[in-house]
């Protein structure tokens, strides 16, 4: 009897461990599934929401820089480098922006990864960085990676991101993406519109821009603004201004009768404090988002909602009294 019992439960256990298995490997082929669907990887957040635009739900976007980062010093886990190299397309900017993020994107290309640099194909303009020698010197020059600044550029940009997933991303709906890109081209250009509409509406002797550091000159070509200088004379924000750098703006600041200074919302604005310091006590400090989205609501959830954002603030800042 007992016998018999025991061979009951036996078989009891053997079928439960066979629905276990049956359970365990359709949950197993739907989470590979979901793994096979086609997967983007950006660098930073203002890329990461226009390639999203694009792709909408036709790949997995992966973004690796939160909201509120700087681009310039923001790093990888390995787990996120790990991404990097396991995705059929990475989006980054380029023009030596993310620089600890860089090596990671280059190890990808290595491996076989299809990457697309979004600011090298942007038509990239230059800054002066501040003279390396002794005076009479050459300034020295460097890519500008700030090119998001300018609506159009991003239009063109947006418009390669769409031909590289079409080509490099298997398994999308080409129709789809170039609808998503068609509808965002048609955003932008509302957007290009009504920056216009916004700047011209600034006096000419107004139009005059100090920063924290080189960031806006791609705005400042587009629309017609002046950039007197910048507190840092750098396109980065991990390098440090001198005190000739802070007299030389001053000075500048001074001949142009600039009052207002603007300064990142991603990082302090100790910097533009000093100058306040160094022009007087009446100079005003205005933040924007200019390198990196905020989360959702918080005022430039979207690269549209920043630039708008960021118009506003400027137009009103320059015209004030």
């Amino acid at each position: 009897m007992s016998v018999r019992v025991g061979a009951a439960r036996l078989r009891a256990l053997v079928l439960t461990l066979v629905s276990f298995f049956v359970i365990a490997g359709t949950a197993t082929g739907c989470a590979t599934g979901d793994g096979d669907r086609p997967r983007i990887v950006v660098t930073t957040n203002i890329l990461g929401d226009i390639t999203r635009q694009i792709a909408g739900d036709e790949a997995d976007v992966s973004v690796l820089m939160k909201p509120n980062a700087d681009p310039h010093s923001f790093g990888l886990s390995a787990v996120q480098a790990a991404e990097l190299e396991s995705a059929d397309l990475v989006v980054y900017n380029g023009l030596g922006l993310e620089e600890n993020v860089l090596r990671h994107v280059e190890a990808a290309r290595t491996s076989g990864v299809a990457t697309f640099a979004a600011g090298e194909a942007a038509d990239p303009l230059t800054f002066h960085t501040g003279a390396d020698g002794g005076p009479g010197e050459e300034t020295a020059r460097a890519p500008d990676p700030h090119f998001w600044t300018d609506p159009d550029r991003v239009r063109t940009a947006a418009g390669l991101i769409a031909d590289r997933i079409v080509e490099h991303v298997d398994g999308v709906d080409e129709k789809a993406v170039r609808g998503n890109a068609e509808r965002y081209d048609g955003q932008l250009a509302d957007l290009t519109a009504w920056m216009e509409k916004s700047f011209a509406a600034v006096p000419e002797d107004r139009r005059a821009l100090v920063t924290n550091h080189h960031v806006f000159g791609y705005l400042a070509d587009r629309f017609g603004l002046r950039v007197i200088g910048a507190v840092i004379p750098s396109g980065t924000t991990l390098a440090s201004p001198s005190s000739s750098d802070l007299r030389s703006l001053t000075q500048a600041m001074r001949k142009a009768h600039v009052r207002t200074v603007f300064a990142d919302s991603s990082q302090p604005t100790r910097l533009a404090e000093v100058l306040r310091q160094e022009v007087g006590g009446d100079v005003d400090v205005v933040a924007l988002y200019s390198e990196s989205l905020t989360e959702k609501g918080e005022g430039a959830g979207t690269y549209l909602d920043m630039m708008r954002a960021n118009t506003t603030a400027m137009a009103e800042g320059l015209s004030a009294d």
